[in-house]
C-alpha cells in the first residue's frame, strides 16, 4: 500500500478527530531528555500525547522498520514523561 498524504495531513485529521471525540491531547509537546541522571539540551517532541500518558508517533511509510521502533523506544526511555 502506498501512502496517500504527507504526515502533516494525517496530523491535522487526527487533531480534528481528537477534538470531535473530546480526547485530551497535546501536539508536539516538548519533553525533556535525561541521560545518566542529567537533563540534556536536546528534547523530544512526539507527534501526539493523549490522556497525558499515551504517545503517538505518526509514520507515513509502507512498513515500520526496526529503526523506527528503536527511535521511539530510545526516546521513551530517555524522556521525562512518567508513564
Amino acid at each position: 500500500m502506498v501512502s496517500g498524504y504527507l504526515e502533516a495531513v494525517y496530523q491535522e485529521c487526527l487533531k480534528k478527530e481528537f477534538n470531535s471525540q473530546n480526547i485530551p491531547f497535546n501536539s508536539h509537546k516538548t519533553l525533556k531528555l535525561i541521560y545518566k541522571s542529567g537533563q540534556l539540551r536536546q528534547t523530544y517532541k512526539p507527534d501526539f500525547i493523549y490522556y497525558d500518558s499515551i504517545i503517538l508517533e505518526l509514520k507515513v511509510v509502507k512498513d515500520i522498520t526496526p529503526q523506527h521502533q528503536a527511535q521511539v523506544i530510545n526516546c521513551l526511555k530517555a524522556t521525562s514523561l512518567k508513564l
